[in-house]
């Protein structure tokens, strides 16, 4: 279906669809808040939050960046699922500010108070998903009301996070259970993108094996790694959790291969999607070994290939994807996509890297300056696309 017009509106360009202010503004404190946070880690800065550097970290990565450009992804696919009209204009510009605010009570967070910024923060995704229900309501799109599933553990997974940092002054399971739900919600949109994109491309430009459509071995592998994931979240040392991500791992490994994703080796943008899936299942063997094995890997390992690998560059390519398209260019990754591209992969191995045991402190620096450079460098490449009109010359994209 093709993207519906917007409403008139006087406003700004930015303000006209919702991955532009929040791919923008997602990219922006992605890059700055890791720089940020080296500093703060070390004791050379420091914040007026109740959390510690690392929470401070986790937590602004997860409920700060990944809820960010989730909204942006789900504001501007919905249209295309309902044929309704965008949000837009004025409760677009309220859905950024609230996101803002809550980036500064987190930050601020021991002079409001705790439940104060908990508040703040939480109502961000709070109205993210009561915009995009009413939304898909409206249009009687029931299929996808299960995008909202994993939306709604998100929010839970950031009300579990400030109780626990009340509670016990550092965060665990609220962390992994944003983590998962992130997790989640890819081997849900990447299951329908990945070999959607694949197969155009294919068909187009090399003929031959095509993915395998969507069926009823997706569905039981997204229920199978929701199912593992969940135990992971609550039980992450138990042998049972280690067995089911293993068989997690493998199934979300054959469905990966059978996306065809080795033969679009001359797409760039087409390619980091299944690189970028191959985090899935790598980060549930390293959490599986780190529980069937302990003390041989450690759990940061998961983390790390779900975080930086799996989530960071998923959501970096279909930005870069999302914005090319959604604004009228052509669907080509070119030098600026592929350098993005390649700083973000660069900064997931290095990070995971250094969680499996690489000495030094100089994994994590290339990591968190690779990341910097990645998404600062989507900010400065894209950026002036998002502030700009679509350019009204180039037909419409087909998909979010």
């Amino acid at each position: 279906m093709a993207v519906p017009r917007t409403r008139p509106s006087d406003l700004p360009a930015v303000l006209s669809y919702g991955f532009r202010p929040f791919f923008l503004l997602g990219a922006l404190y992605a890059g700055l808040a890791v720089l940020f946070w080296l500093p703060l880690l070390y004791g050379h800065l420091e914040t007026a939050s109740v959390f510690a550097p690392v929470d401070w970290h986790v937590h602004e990565m997860v409920f700060g960046y990944v809820a960010a450009i989730v909204t942006g992804f789900l504001l501007t696919a919905i249209p295309n699922w309902t044929g309704r009209l965008p949000v837009q204009g004025l409760p677009l510009l309220g859905l950024v500010l609230l996101w803002l605010a809550g980036r500064l009570a987190v930050f601020f967070s021991a002079q409001i108070g705790w439940l104060a910024a908990a508040a703040i923060d939480c109502a961000f995704l709070l109205a993210v998903a009561g915009a995009a229900a009413v939304e898909i309501v409206a249009g009687r799109n029931w299929r996808n009301l299960k995008v909202l599933a994993p939306v709604a553990i998100l929010l839970a997974a950031n009300i579990l996070f400030h109780l626990e940092v009340r509670s016990a002054g550092f965060s665990d399971t609220g962390k992994r259970l944003g983590i998962a739900a992130a997790i989640v919600l890819i081997t849900i949109i990447g299951g329908r993108v990945i070999p959607s994109f694949t197969r155009n491309w294919l068909v187009r430009e090399n003929s031959g094996r095509l993915p395998v459509p969507f069926n009823r071995f997706d569905m039981a592998v997204i229920a199978g790694s929701a199912l593992a994931l969940g135990l992971w979240t609550f039980r992450p040392e138990d042998m049972a959790t280690g067995v089911l991500l293993a068989v997690a791992a493998s199934l979300n490994g054959v469905r990966l291969l059978r996306w065809a994703g080795h033969r679009t080796l001359r797409d760039p943008l087409v390619l980091i999607l299944h690189i970028a899936y191959a985090f899935v299942p790598l980060g549930m063997a390293l959490a599986a070994a780190a529980a069937i094995l302990p003390g041989t890997v450690a759990a940061a390992a998961g983390i790390h290939a779900f975080g930086a690998g799996a989530i960071g560059s998923m959501t970096l390519a279909i930005m870069v994807r999302a914005t090319l398209g959604h604004t009228g260019r052509q669907l080509s990754a070119g030098g600026a996509g592929s350098f993005v591209f390649a700083a973000v992969l660069i900064a997931a191995a290095a990070r995971i890297a250094g969680a499996l045991g690489l000495p030094g402190d100089w994994p994590m620096h290339l990591a968190a300056t690779a990341w910097a450079v990645a998404f600062l460098g989507y900010a400065a490449l894209y950026g002036g696309m998002l502030l700009r009109p679509r350019l009204q010359a180039a037909a419409a994209p087909k998909q979010a």
